[in-house]
């Protein structure tokens, strides 16, 4: 258990963070759903519409350290790929 004051605080704000990394994290895989229903609903404009808002998304993912630039550049590389073949 933590003894220090200083090793309390971090303990609290870990358990802050998570819960906001946790949360951005279900932001981004809401955008990701709604390209692939999209997509199995076979609407190019809507799946390119989707796509373009899923993007910043992202991006921010990476920015705020949720997600790994590779992880994201991979699964918009297979998103787009799947959007253009519509």
């Amino acid at each position: 258990m933590a003894n220090t004051p200083q090793a309390r605080k971090r303990i609290r704000r870990n358990t802050r963070r998570t819960e906001i990394n946790i949360n951005r994290l279900s932001r981004i895989r809401t955008f990701i759903k709604k390209v692939e229903a999209a997509i199995e609903g076979g609407d190019k404009e809507a799946a390119a519409s989707a796509l373009k808002a899923a993007q910043p998304e992202m991006a921010r993912g990476i920015a705020k350290g949720v997600l790994h630039k590779n992880t994201v550049a991979r699964k918009l590389s297979r998103l787009t790929k799947r959007v253009a073949a519509l």
